[in-house]
C-alpha cells in the first residue's frame, strides 16, 4: 500500500495511526536526517532507535515528509492502522497461506517470487541491502531506504513487491510450527504478546544477516508495532470485488503491465 492511497485514507476518515498517539516510532539510524534527535532502546539492535514524532506521514522524525515518495510503501503502520486501512477500502489483511500463494505467482515450489536465482549486485530482483550490513550499502538496486511499489518486476501473478522493500502485516497470529520444547515456549510468549505474521522481508534485509526475503521466510511483531520498514498489502474476497468494482485492479498482460480497454 502506498503513502498516497494511505493519504486518501487519512484524509476521508481523519485516522490517526498508533504511532502518532505514541508520540514516536522506531526508525533505522541510517535513514536519519541530521540533527533529528533519537535515543536507543533497550534490547533493540544499535542500528535501530526510538524517534520522537516519527509517523507514517514523517517517517524519519520531524522534518521527514513522504509528499517526494507517494509511490512508496507506507511505513510506521501497526496491524490495527493495516486493519482500519483494508476496512476502509473494503478488504482485508491476507493470511500468511494466501500471501505465500500470491507471491508464487504460478511457480511450484519457488525460494523467491521471481524463482529460485539468489539476488546479486548484478542480478536484482528486489530492494534488499547491498553490501555490508549495516556498515555499507552500495545502493546497486538504485536504493537506500524504500524504493516505488513497482520498482521491480512483477511476479508471475503481477503482483509487485512480493519480496524486499516492506515487511506486510498478515492476519495471522505468529506460532512456530514445532512440538519441540523451544517452539512452545515461543509460541507462548507470542501468544502472551498477540504478536502477528509478518511477510517478505525488507529493504534492511541481507542474506548474512536477514535471509528473509524468501517466500517460506517470517517474522514476528506486536500488533502496536511500526517502524521504517513495516507495510502491508490487502486482499479483496472475490464476492467483495462483485459488489464494489472499483476496487478491482486493473488486468495485466503477460509483463505485468495494466492493460487499456479499447473503447
Amino acid at each position: 500500500m502506498t503513502n498516497a492511497r494511505f493519504a486518501q485514507f487519512v484524509r476521508e476518515t481523519g485516522y490517526d495511526t498508533e504511532g502518532e498517539r505514541f508520540g514516536w516510532s522506531a526508525v533505522f539510524l541510517g535513514l536519519l536526517p541530521e540533527g533529528v534527535r533519537y535515543e536507543h532502546s533497550s534490547g533493540a539492535p544499535p542500528w535501530w532507535v526510538k524517534v520522537d514524532g516519527a509517523y507514517w506521514a514523517a517517517p524519519e522524525g520531524p522534518g521527514s515528509t513522504v509528499e517526494d515518495r507517494p509511490d512508496h510503501p507506507v511505513v510506521q503502520v501497526s496491524w490495527a492502522d493495516a486493519q482500519a486501512f483494508a476496512a476502509w477500502a473494503g478488504g482485508r489483511l491476507p493470511t500468511e497461506a494466501e500471501w505465500e500463494h500470491a507471491a508464487r505467482g504460478g511457480l511450484a515450489d519457488p525460494r523467491f517470487p521471481w524463482g529460485d536465482e539468489e539476488p546479486s549486485d548484478d542480478a536484482i530482483f528486489c530492494n534488499i541491502w547491498q553490501g555490508d550490513f549495516p556498515r555499507v550499502n552500495t545502493k546497486a538496486d538504485g536504493y537506500f531506504g524504500t524504493s516505488p511499489v513497482n520498482a521491480s518486476p512483477p511476479n508471475g501473478a503481477g503482483l509487485y513487491g512480493m519480496a524486499g522493500n516492506v515487511w506486510e502485516w498478515t492476519a495471522d497470529p505468529f506460532r512456530v510450527r514445532s512440538l519441540s520444547a523451544q517452539a512452545k515456549a515461543r509460541n507462548a510468549h507470542a501468544a502472551k504478546e498477540k504478536e502477528k505474521v509478518l511477510k517478505g522481508g525488507s529493504f534492511l534485509c541481507h542474506k548474512s544477516y536477514c535471509y528473509r526475503y524468501r517466500i517460506a521466510a517470517r517474522m514476528a511483531l506486536t500488533p502496536d508495532s511500526g517502524a521504517s520498514n513495516t507495510g502491508f498489502r490487502i486482499a479483496y474476497d472475490l464476492q467483495a470485488h462483485a459488489r464494489e468494482p472499483r476496487w478491482l485492479p486493473p488486468p495485466r498482460d503477460r509483463h505485468g503491465k495494466a492493460k487499456t480497454a479499447r473503447l
